[in-house]
């Protein structure tokens, strides 16, 4: 049985189209990741999984169980489905235990280890308003988890952190994960977040999905320039210039699609540097070729500044 399905759902306001006819299936003990621009219809999409809001046209099932919307229900909210939105509160001027009080159901044992998980077991004597905003997430979260839910959804949940606070969080989220055994939707735009970590991806555009698939379908095989933007930097190409698979008249390649050499070697095509910029690990060099401007790294930087020449040549066996 399928955790979450989505069957046909729909989300319109006025006459403004939020979401159209969307379809999903999601396992048990899985983690998948929702992803479009702003405006795309990401968190509509959560709330409605989470039963916060109503869906126009549709249904969604948890476990076989049909999930009633905002609407039809004086409580809204599913019992078993925990939603941690981008924007959330604690109670202000109460311990951290006494806030993890009100909803736990689970023993001594268990909320000890659950206190371990979230990294916050050093933070119970303190008061909310003494608190980071990365250490008042992680207590929104080990609020949720308390409550002993089947399923979690995460709204942006790296956003406003530093990169010290989003490594503490993202080694949080993998425990959940893994130790509780937990399915978890999570929402976000970094890829540098989601690509290591999404079991599966789905893409949202204008509140349509234009893709879904795994990690490695979406960085490598993006449907268009819009899913390939999602997920980093690329070149559109001429076909012309670097014979691919298909029968386009253009292909998708990222930068490490790219083999460059300041010596001639087959197949390789002749390139003008334009730019070249230390990306840490790499260095990310704007090539023209012909007309066309390619984007490509190498783990070497040469000592000549732009411009200059290389030679370029696609690895269409990736």
């Amino acid at each position: 049985m399928m955790q979450i399905e989505v069957k046909g759902v729909s989300k319109k306001l006025e006459d403004r189209i939020i979401l159209q006819s969307i379809h999903l299936k999601f396992e048990k003990h899985r983690k998948l990741v929702i992803a479009g621009e702003t405006g795309s219809g990401k968190s509509t999409l959560l709330r409605m999984i989470a039963g916060l809001d109503q869906p126009t046209e549709g249904e969604i099932y948890f476990r076989g169980e049909r999930i009633r919307g905002a609407e039809e229900t004086l409580v809204p909210g599913h019992p078993q489905i925990a939603y941690l939105p981008q924007h959330f509160e604690l109670q202000k001027f109460l311990r951290v235990e006494q806030v993890l009080a009100y909803a736990n159901q689970l023993s001594v044992k268990q909320a000890k280890e659950l206190f371990t998980i979230c990294q916050i077991d050093h933070l119970l004597q303190r008061k909310t308003n003494e608190l980071s905003g990365g250490e008042k997430q992680r207590i929104a979260l080990c609020r949720l988890l308390i409550g002993k839910p089947q399923l979690l959804l995460l709204d942006e949940p790296f956003s406003n952190l530093d990169q010290i606070l989003k490594s503490t969080l993202k080694q949080v989220i993998e425990q959940i994960a893994e130790r509780l055994k937990i399915s978890i939707v999570l929402v976000s735009h970094d890829p540098d977040d989601t690509l290591p970590w999404g079991d599966a991806f789905m893409i949202l555009r204008n509140g349509k999905m234009v893709q879904e698939g795994t990690a490695q379908e979406i960085y490598s095989k993006p449907a268009d320039e819009y899913v390939a933007g999602l997920f980093g930097k690329y070149s559109v190409v001429p076909t012309r210039l670097f014979p691919a698979k298909g029968k386009s008249k253009s292909f998708i390649a990222r930068p490490e699609d790219w083999k460059i050499s300041e010596k001639q070697f087959l197949n390789a095509k002749r390139a003008k540097v334009i730019k070249q910029e230390f990306m840490g690990s790499k260095i990310l060099y704007t090539l023209q070729v012909g007309k066309s401007i390619i984007l490509a790294d190498s783990d070497t930087r040469s000592r000549k500044e732009p411009p200059y020449v290389v030679y370029v040549h696609y690895r269409s066996n990736k």
